[in-house]
């Protein structure tokens, strides 16, 4: 039997991202804080988008595919 007790869980509440000094801080869960460019910002930005976008079909499609 596969132990599940250490498997991390995925995260349900959102970043708070800010800007200072020109940089773009996310402050996430636990402490957990990542500053970045504001390009690097944007394209990470899109690039939860367009992710959170795939996610949400894959469960749609698995929830379909259940029924």
């Amino acid at each position: 039997m596969k132990d599940i007790s250490n498997t991390p869980q995925p995260e349900t509440e959102p970043g708070i991202a800010s800007a200072e000094d020109g940089l773009v801080v996310l402050d996430g869960p636990d402490g957990v804080a990542i500053t970045m460019t504001p390009d690097a910002a944007q394209k990470t930005g899109q690039s939860l988008m367009s992710a959170a976008e795939i996610a949400e079909q894959q469960i749609a499609k698995g929830q379909s595919q259940a029924d």
